[in-house]
């Protein structure tokens, strides 16, 4: 059993290595100093040198926390601790993110951090040794830590070229695997050159750890009456069809839901000035998705499946992908 002094003293320990660290007062705070142990399953009567790497969920790291050292954070201060501690220390090298699969996207269950090899090998000195020496060795290769990380991650982000031709990347995830599907697969098939892109996010990752706008064309929203009060309620992918002046409402499901009667009826009123006709469309990734929200899907609206991309499901109605009469 440790004693408040053991812990104390491993607190102030924590904190003064991320001091020299060089890492801003708000990232040697106390909450800081005590996520820094955790993620080195330093216990309060262990020694520097048994420090450990291993992969912790957040979850798992305020638990550690909760139980060797008494702090008992609440589950709603988890996103305190990524945004405020888990974000910075990663920014700095001190933790990878998913280093068992860097493709894993940002919102996941899954998610986990452990320290960087240039961190262990300054902790395994402390407080002795070359602790100092060390500290030097991971400022100096710093750049070359951040550059070589922001490489693996460039890896596992998804292009999409967009139908004007340029090209962006969207942060890894299924959700914006499905969104490149719907520009390069579904407006190639059913929309053709005609198609122009008006609004399209980076959705797998929120807007602190990377996650962005990535395509909104709020003049040309505004021209043809949808309102900038109403971007807020876009739906996953909108899309123009110059050639026929339809307005393509896409949204992709790979854990919310369809274009269902209710969401119809929200983008209806969030659509009632537009002046082009509309056509609701529900993406699937595969048809074990399609089949879990088939019950909710709206009457005269359609359905598209990415690993079945050339064909549409038709939900009634008085035409076949086309704008209906209200």
């Amino acid at each position: 059993m440790s004693t408040k002094k053991q812990r104390e003293e491993k607190l102030k320990q924590s904190k003064e290595i991320l001091k020299v660290l060089g890492m801003p007062k708000a990232q040697y705070n106390d909450r800081s100093g005590w996520v820094l142990l955790a993620l080195a399953d330093i216990q309060p009567e262990n020694s520097w040198g048994s420090v450990k790497s291993p992969l912790l969920p957040t979850v798992d790291i305020m638990q550690f926390i909760r139980e060797h050292y008494r702090q008992d954070y609440k589950p709603n201060s988890r996103e305190t601790i990524r945004r405020q501690t888990l974000h910075q220390f990663e920014q700095a090298r001190i933790v990878a993110r998913n280093r068992d699969d860097p493709s894993r996207p940002t919102n996941s269950k899954d998610n986990n951090y452990s320290l960087n090899e240039s961190i262990l090998a300054v902790l395994r000195e402390y407080p002795m040794g070359k602790w100092m020496r060390r500290v030097e060795e991971y400022k100096q290769n710093l750049t070359g830590l951040k550059t070589l990380y922001a490489k693996t991650l460039d890896k596992e982000k998804i292009p999409i070229t967009l139908p004007d031709g340029k090209e962006i990347s969207l942060s890894p995830g299924k959700h914006n695997q499905l969104h490149a599907d719907i520009v390069h697969e579904f407006c190639s098939r059913f929309i053709g050159g005609g198609g122009r892109l008006l609004y399209l996010g980076d959705t797998a990752s929120s807007r602190d750890e990377g996650g962005k706008l990535m395509i909104l064309e709020s003049e040309f929203l505004e021209s043809i009456g949808v309102s900038p009060m109403s971007h807020d309620k876009l739906p996953d992918v909108v899309v123009f069809d110059e050639k026929r002046n339809w307005l393509y409402l896409i949204e992709a499901v790979t854990s919310h839901g369809p274009v269902s009667y209710k969401r119809w009826v929200e983008l209806e009123a969030t659509f009632a000035t537009c002046k082009v006709g509309r056509v609701y469309v529900t993406a699937f990734p595969n048809r074990t998705e399609f089949r879990k929200n088939s019950a909710d899907i709206a009457w005269e609206t359609e359905v598209w499946i990415a690993d079945n991309p050339d064909h549409i499901i038709h939900f009634n109605g008085d035409r076949f992908l086309g704008p209906h009469e209200r």
